[in-house]
């Protein structure tokens, strides 16, 4: 049922907010809902009979046209996707996604390389007689190693999208083809569902690894902490995929992250992560390389991760309230 009020929002979205609008669209709503109910007892499925509902009742070009009303697109004419287009973004989107995950393992993977190198010369298991000058610079060589290809397939997946940019600046939807789409983010959402259990179910039984580990001494604890990067990196990895195929959907059906009011409020969170989390890379790399700090500067990750999340979710609800 929530499905058909967000489909009327979007439908209403570029329509006066005036009475008679209004009206029109809880008439619409009940006409809709009572459909549904209707379709649910005699047995149809919820995708079903969504899709029976929105096909019926989706199209209001026509009675609009009859009331004489104007939608508002301020002078701009909005590129209309085709259905063709819509199935190529989202395989583009589901490509990148898993490029870009790829390369955030790889980026926390090399990490966990440059300490778990760093600990073998020092327990004497590798490189006996090497300097921690030379030490040092073995782990950095393991962590570009791992970090130049993550970058190039940050490029090259940037590249991919840079032919649907102007998916951003808005567009108009077809009725048939929103309702398909809808209709696969409905049989979508249960994977990307258990997707996200799992990504976070990792992320808590991550630190069991440092606390195990730090039972044999503090050298134990270093390779702990390799082995909580490494499960971390998986998390990760499964967040960015299955999150960037739930993000194709949002994008096109403009609703959640990728509607108009949500649009503005990520502009600002995107520009403040431009910055913070470059910034927590440079404290990381310095701490090692000047200060020796391997063994705990990891930590700057997960604080910064946390601040992040609370400077994002208080933006959000400030926004919301001054709305």
């Amino acid at each position: 049922m929530e499905t058909i009020k967000n489909y009327l929002d979007n439908m209403f979205s570029n329509l006066p907010k005036s009475n008679q609008m209004l009206k029109l669209k809880n008439d619409l709503l009940s006409n809709m809902e009572d459909k549904y109910d209707e379709l649910k007892n005699e047995g149809k499925s919820e995708n079903e009979a969504i899709g029976i509902v929105i096909s019926e009742f989706g199209n209001i070009d026509e009675l609009i046209s009859e009331l004489g009303i104007e939608q508002k697109n301020e002078g701009i004419i909005l590129p209309t996707v085709t259905e063709e287009e819509a199935n190529n973004f989202m395989t583009v989107k589901k490509g990148s996604g898993l490029l870009i995950g790829i390369g955030v393992f790889l980026c926390i993977l090399g990490a966990a390389m440059l300490i778990l190198i760093n600990q073998l010369i020092e327990d004497g298991l590798i490189g006996i007689g090497l300097s921690t000058d030379v030490s040092d610079i073995l782990g950095i060589i393991a962590l570009f190693i791992l970090v130049v290809p993550a970058v190039a397939l940050f490029i090259y997946s940037g590249m991919t999208l840079e032919k649907y940019k102007y998916l951003a600046d808005g567009f108009n939807l077809p009725t048939n083809v929103k309702t398909a789409i809808q209709q696969e983010n409905n049989t979508f959402t249960s994977t990307f569902t258990l997707s996200t259990i799992i990504g976070v179910c990792l992320c808590v039984i991550s630190p069991v690894a440092l606390f195990v580990t730090s039972l044999f001494g503090d050298s134990a604890s270093i390779y702990g902490v390799v082995i909580f990067l490494i499960i971390v990196a998986i998390a990760v990895f499964i967040f960015i995929f299955f999150g960037s195929i739930k993000e194709s959907y949002s994008i096109l059906l403009q609703i959640g992250d990728y509607s108009k009011v949500k649009k503005e409020e990520n502009k600002v969170i995107g520009a403040v992560a431009a910055i913070v989390w470059p910034l927590a890379v440079c404290i990381f790399l310095i701490s090692g390389l000047v200060f020796h700090l391997w063994h705990i500067n990891w930590i700057v990750f997960p604080i910064t991760g946390i601040l992040f999340a609370m400077f994002s979710g208080s933006y959000s609800i400030l926004k919301g309230n001054h709305k």
